[in-house]
């Protein structure tokens, strides 16, 4: 398969090592930086052809660089332009101040930029670089252009994005548009920094796919390719067994709908057969609510046991509306060989003892964790107060300390692997916030595994469908509609 940096997500630290190994090639970080500056004035002129003066904030490092050739494209094209400089330009070097020195005609300092009626504003202070909150200068005129309603386009991130972890450093310019150069940065996906990035447009700028993809690293945009092949292919002789037996794990007679929409979502996502194994009292709930899903009782160890040796019962789902905190840990034991999904309850129940959890998955089963961000935080405190870390590189870490995929939830759903690649999911509408809708994410995933999709692919995929699943529905869907609108995905 050809390489592609379409899904590819690359870091600030990688972007530069692939800037050297450009460099080191014989390419000029100064072309680079032409065609750079060419395709941002070009993004300018096509979405606000109507603007009446393009003012250019430029900083010093090359970023700034590509903001003057940006200036000199605008103003070769007979547009109004003003430049409007943070720092010494005495500070310039290399290709940045090669492009400053074809710039032959007067600037300005940062802080004598009023924003005018008619104003476009591109932002090329700092881009992905910055490490640190943004200069006091630099806040001030933010604070300007934010209630003057005029358009900003940032040069590969709005200044005061941190392009590692999608934070604002202090503070950050909120961008109508992005335009970077040969693949998105993390801080593009992430929250909150996707919001302040407004559509991103990508340009290729001449950098051999070879020196790319030797350092690009292995962090992604979720979407099908990363998983299609994972799937089985649909056979004229297959049957319910080799689609696989997912179990489901249900609470009490009270607690019984997380479960079932769990299973329900298992089945539509592929499953051959679900069972909801269930204490005895919820037996008569479930079986009136119940059609295709069978129900068996599974209360004590013995049960579970005698059920596990199976070797048709090879994938579970605990958690969902499961309750019983200490009989949840002891189930978890008594699967601990098998492909699981450990969602809700499953999770919270190992709050006190992680170490304990992460015991027992010292195998290579396949096994996926769900956690949103309080239950992130209570299974892996350490990893969750470390403010220095991105939200990728947290679950990656937590696939590490775990030897499970990482699903941690959230409008930027990460997913990650022990072996560290990861993917940012982007598909999830807003209205997939709903009670519930974790319980089905849980099901497709159990589903996949079933199906003997790897776990990393197996939750990537289910993460993807689930988000794709609520578009489809539409606003106002409840966690019911979406379990019952899930698909089986076909390879």
């Amino acid at each position: 398969m050809m390489f592609s940096t379409r899904h590819v997500l690359i870091d600030p630290s990688a972007m530069a090592r692939i800037d050297a190994g450009a460099e080191a090639s014989g390419i000029s970080i100064a072309s680079l930086m032409e065609r750079a500056g060419q395709a941002v004035a070009a993004s300018a002129l096509k979405h606000y052809p109507q603007g009446i003066r393009y003012a250019v904030l430029c900083g010093t490092g090359n970023n700034g660089g590509d903001g003057f050739v940006t200036a000199r494209a605008l103003r070769q094209s007979g547009a109004d332009v003003a430049i409007y400089m943070f720092g010494d330009a005495a500070k310039l070097k290399g290709a940045a101040r090669q492009a400053f020195d074809a710039w032959d005609s007067p600037f300005e300092a940062l802080d004598r930029y009023e924003p005018r009626f008619g104003d476009v504003v591109i932002d090329a202070i700092f881009g992905a670089g910055l490490s640190r909150d943004v200069p006091d200068d630099v806040d001030a005129i933010i604070g300007k252009v934010e209630p003057a309603s005029i358009p900003v386009i940032a040069i590969d991130l709005p200044s005061g994005l941190c392009g590692r972890r999608g934070i604002a450093l202090g503070r950050a310019f909120r961008a109508e548009r992005t335009v970077t150069f040969v693949a998105r940065k993390p801080g593009h996906v992430l929250m909150p920094g996707r919001t302040l990035c407004g559509p991103v447009d990508v340009f290729d700028i001449g950098i051999p796919q070879r020196i790319l993809k030797e350092r690009c690293g292995s962090i992604v945009e979720n979407h099908p390719g990363l998983w299609v092949d994972a799937f089985p292919r649909p056979h004229e002789d297959t049957h319910k067994f080799k689609r696989g037996h997912l179990t489901v794990f249900s609470g009490p007679s009270h607690a019984t709908g997380a479960a079932r929409m769990t299973a329900m979502a298992g089945f539509r996502a592929g499953a051959g057969i679900v069972t909801i194994a269930a204490p005895h009292e919820a037996l008569g709930v479930l079986s009136v609510t119940l059609t295709a899903v069978m129900v068996s009782a599974i209360e004590s160890d013995e049960q579970l046991e005698a059920w596990r040796d199976d070797k048709r019962h090879a994938t579970y789902v605990l958690g969902p509306g499961f309750g019983d905190m200490e009989k949840a840990r002891r189930f978890v034991s008594l699967v601990k060989d098998k492909a699981l999904v450990l969602d809700a309850d499953g999770i919270t129940a190992f709050r006190q003892e992680p170490r304990q959890l992460f015991d027992l998955f010292a195998n290579d089963a396949p096994r996926i964790l769900t956690p949103h961000e309080g239950e992130f935080g209570r299974l892996f405190p350490a990893i969750a107060a470390d403010d220095n870390l991105s939200k990728i590189e947290k679950a990656q870490a937590a696939a590490a300390l775990s030897n499970a995929v990482i699903v941690y939830k959230g409008a930027d759903t990460v997913i990650a692997a022990p072996d560290g690649r990861a993917a940012v999911n982007t598909n999830a509408p807003s209205y997939l916030a709903t009670a519930g809708s974790g319980d089905v994410l849980a099901g497709i995933a159990g589903g996949f595994l079933a199906q003997q999709v790897p776990a990393f692919e197996a939750a990537a995929a289910a993460v993807w469908l689930h988000g794709d699943t609520a578009q489809r529905l539409g606003a106002g869907l409840t966690a019911e509609d979406l379990a019952a609108a899930v698909r089986p995905f076909q390879a």
